[in-house]
């Protein structure tokens, strides 16, 4: 039922080459060039793209699209299926030369097809979304510098374009979470994103200084190859300077915090965000170095432990939260947790990763839209303990949002089953007791998963009516908004499938091949046990909700005030490194103010000073200056007679 790949097969180093670019596929920076170009325009004209702007925006995405369509079919009519263009010469420094190429191989196609796919629906969705915000031209032309970095970063022949793209998506992410800005909450969000961010990425800059360090080179083929000549620490180094990257941009443990603050962003870039774009980075940046991630099981380790502690970590939070973006967000850290789950586990379960974050595209993309659609029928609250019985009003929403649910719970046939039970199943093969251990966390997400979605779906759109008094008859979004979220839906149902039977054998080239290996469980038990859990989950959150909830926060037991408090997550962050921080940054300034300011200005003082003091001999007056000469004179004279005489002897 599902592609049998095997995280424990020895699968052997892949010998990295590209070649040129030739014909029609040599344009294929256009991807990177249309969006790109949309954002200057609509940035630098101002007022005056007011009234079309978001005709471009949507436009060029869109363009960027067919041509993702038409170079993929391209790419797959060719032998070697890389393919490198080299644009112009970035950085060329001593021995130091980075090109400014970009590669267009099976990896990178997949996440363009992604990117200009699911988001052409989230910028046409984004139409209607903010046709009465002032700031909608802005907020298109942030929106492509947005899908342009991420097209950059994932279309890089090497570490630089890759990073150069890394932090032009940092940036857009910034400007756009914190889009409105005179909500001291979002300007408040933007600035943690950025500065979390900020962290993981001192730690890819430092990884592309080692790599150049050890092998005299950043790019990709040259890189990969090298691998092999390195020591395991080296290795070890490395690979974990790029996962702390990775955490950042994916909003993985410990770096998780940002991501769900990115809620105050408008609904669109919550849903490009999470879905699309920025939080498949991490993956993307791991399953592109698998090589160096392949070369030690030290490193492997870490990644699986990062991933299977994030998804419960997401997974736990999301319980407990009452707004419905933030159960989104949660949701989102949750399943990257997956992914990196499986880009730890190695072998052919970087493709399963890849797979899950494809269909993970579609089905989140639908549940943040819907999520929109709802605040939009229901004067932009958020708080689900307010909505209930929207099916009755909102009918297309409802499908379209239960299509999602279903997807992302994992219940056959939707797609969310055969992209993530079967990273369960690669979690149960690993060669040690700690297959066990992933396997059960795996299967622990599972469920809670299954709890916290449904409580969310359940609530939102069942049960009695809790609406507050200004709510009188919530409505159906317009199509600009309804379409994208059928279309959507589409990709949730069958998206997973499709591509569970054909992206291994597309991405093996980049990836490795598949592997066979015995799991401690056999497949079939551990399908049973994934949908049993599943299932049980579903249960349990419809008996407790399907009456409603309290509308008021209730008195709770440790756990679920820890999980309402984010694990003191921002707790341990504030009183480990912001307040330390804080302090040491006003004793610097103290010091510069007090010490070096005081000790240059001091000097300055004393200089100027004595100075006044030695001008006031200038009176100006020839009766002074001549008392002043016969002074000196009678003093050197007095001294010349005293050296005569002997008493300075």
């Amino acid at each position: 039922m599902h592609a049998n790949l095997s995280n424990a097969a020895a699968v052997p180093a892949l010998a990295v080459d590209y070649v040129p670019a030739e014909g029609f596929l040599s344009s294929f920076w256009l991807l990177i060039a249309i969006p790109l170009a949309s954002a200057a325009i609509l940035l630098l004209l101002g007022k005056r793209a007011d009234k079309w702007g978001h005709v471009l925006g949507v436009g060029s995405i869109a363009v960027s699209f067919v041509l993702a369509l038409t170079y993929f079919f391209q790419l797959r009519g060719l032998d070697n299926k890389s393919v490198e263009l080299k644009l112009f010469d970035f950085i060329s420094v001593g021995s130091f030369h980075v090109d400014f190429g970009l590669l267009f191989d099976p990896l990178s196609a997949v996440f363009v097809l992604l990117i200009t796919g699911v988001g052409s629906l989230i910028h046409l969705y984004a139409v209607g979304y903010m046709e009465h915000d002032p700031g909608r031209r802005k907020f298109f032309g942030y929106f492509n510098l947005f899908a342009a970095a991420m097209l950059l970063l994932v279309l890089g022949n090497n570490f630089v374009m890759l990073y150069f793209g890394w932090e032009g998506v940092g940036l857009a992410s910034y400007l756009l979470i914190a889009f409105w800005s005179d909500r001291p909450s979002a300007a408040t969000a933007g600035k943690k994103a950025f500065l979390m961010n900020r962290v993981g990425d001192a730690g890819f800059a430092i990884a592309i200084f080692l790599m150049f360090q050890q092998l005299g080179t950043v790019n990709y083929a040259d890189v990969f190859n090298g691998v092999g000549s390195l020591s395991s620490g080296v290795v070890l180094m490395m690979g974990l300077l790029l996962l702390l990257g990775a955490t950042g941009k994916s909003g993985q443990f410990p770096l998780q915090a940002w991501l769900p603050d990115a809620m105050e962003g408008p609904t669109p870039v919550s849903a490009l965000i999470h879905a699309a774009t920025m939080v498949t980075a991490g993956v993307y940046l791991i399953a592109r170095s698998n090589p160096i991630f392949s070369a030690n099981l030290t490193l492997q380790t870490v990644v699986v432990s990062v991933g299977a502690l994030t998804l419960l970590i997401g997974c736990i939070i999301g319980c407990a939260k009452d707004d419905i973006k933030r159960v989104l967000a949660w949701s989102t850290v949750s399943q990257i947790g997956y992914m990196f789950l499986g880009v730890g586990l190695g072998g052919g379960a970087y493709a399963l990763a890849i797979i899950h974050l494809l269909a993970h595209g579609f089905f989140k993309a639908g549940l943040f839209l819907g999520a929109g659609s709802v605040m939009h029928g229901m004067h932009e609250q958020t708080d689900i303990r307010r909505f209930g019985g929207l099916w009755r009003y909102m009918k297309i929403t409802w499908a379209t949002f239960g299509l999602a649910w279903l997807a992302i719970i994992g219940l056959p046939p939707l797609s969310g089953y055969f992209t993530k039970e079967p990273i369960i199943v690669a979690a149960f093969e690993r060669d040690d007791w700690t297959a066990w251990l992933f396997g059960t966390a795996a299967l622990l997400g599972a469920a809670l998963t299954a709890f916290y979605m449904t409580r969310l779906f359940v609530l939102t759109f069942h049960g009695p009516k809790r609406w507050t008094e200004e709510i009188d008859h919530p409505h159906e979004s317009p199509p600009v908004m309804t379409v994208p979220l059928v279309l959507l839906a589409v990709g949730s149902v069958g998206a997973g499938a499709l591509m569970a039977s054909s992206v291994p054998d597309w991405l093996t080239p980049v990836l490795g091949g598949r592997g066979e290996h015995e799991a401690v469980l056999s497949h079939n038990v551990i399908t049973i046990l994934s949908i049993a859990v599943t299932v049980l989950g579903v249960g349990l959150a419809y008996a407790l909700f399907r009456n409603g909830t309290a509308l008021q926060e209730q008195p709770a037991g440790p756990v679920v005030m820890a999980a309402r408090r984010n694990l003191y997550a921002d707790a341990f962050n504030e009183a480990v490194f912001e307040k330390p921080g804080i302090f040491l940054t006003r004793a610097l300034v103290f010091l510069d103010n007090r010490g070096i300011d005081g000790l240059v200005n001091g000097l300055a003082a004393a200089v100027g000073g004595g100075s006044s003091r030695l001008r006031r001999l200038q009176t100006g007056f020839v009766r002074s200056y001549a008392m002043s000469m016969l002074t000196g004179a009678l003093l050197v004279v007095a001294a010349f007679l005293a050296l005569q005489l002997g008493w300075l002897a």
